[in-house]
């Protein structure tokens, strides 16, 4: 189960990775992603076993963003891909069997591209505009979310600039859940804003 609440770490948080991770678990994060754009894989991978660890006795699922040979190195459960990060058929035979594949998809006319088999899981966005992404596609809206739901078969998760107050909406478009990184990164006690996401997507 992916979603419904899909954590992805925030590498300018006051927080360390772990202690967002950590935090997040606890708050009733099923998923949790962990996307560094700029350490290099031999930093990473011990990162990310940390972070595997951590989370494995709990249940939680570890994704990495991007970085195939970290995710492969630190056993994560999956990768997760934009449109700009290669094929998702090779990244699908480099990851092996057993493990989860995420694309991003930005708009519908990227649904036709996607290779049969090859992905599990979409992260649909960015719903809003989002500084934690500063060069992300337009915004989409919640409106566009449903369509994107409606138009494929794969599990759809949420992304970009989704946060407190959006659960019902997230929920009533069809997304298994949402991927958040400020809303709980950020926040004065992200366990808490967790725990307060996932009441409120199962009170939606």
């Amino acid at each position: 189960m992916i979603g419904p609440i899909y954590f992805v770490t925030d590498p300018s948080a006051p927080l360390t990775f772990a202690a967002q991770a950590r935090a997040a678990a606890r708050g009733g994060a099923s998923t949790i992603q962990l996307r560094e754009k700029t350490l290099p894989d031999a930093e990473l991978i011990p990162l990310a076993r940390g972070l595997k660890d951590l989370l494995a006795p709990r249940g939680i699922r570890l994704i990495v963003n991007d970085r195939i040979e970290v995710a492969r190195a630190a056993d994560a459960d999956g990768l997760h891909i934009g449109q700009g990060d290669g094929d998702p058929r090779e990244a699908r035979a480099a990851l092996g069997p057993g493990k989860l594949l995420g694309l991003s998809v930005e708009n519908a006319d990227q649904l036709a591209a996607i290779p049969e088999g090859a992905v599990d899981y979409l992260g649909v966005g960015p719903v809003r505009a989002t500084a934690t992404k500063p060069d992300h596609a337009p915004p989409i809206g919640f409106d566009g979310l449903a369509r994107i739901v409606a138009a494929t078969p794969l599990p759809c998760v949420a992304i970009g600039g989704v946060g407190p107050g959006d659960m019902a909406a997230v929920r009533a478009s069809g997304a298994v859940g949402a991927a958040m990184v400020s809303a709980i990164s950020r926040a004065p006690d992200p366990e808490a804003a967790t725990r307060s996401l996932l009441a409120e997507w199962r009170a939606s």
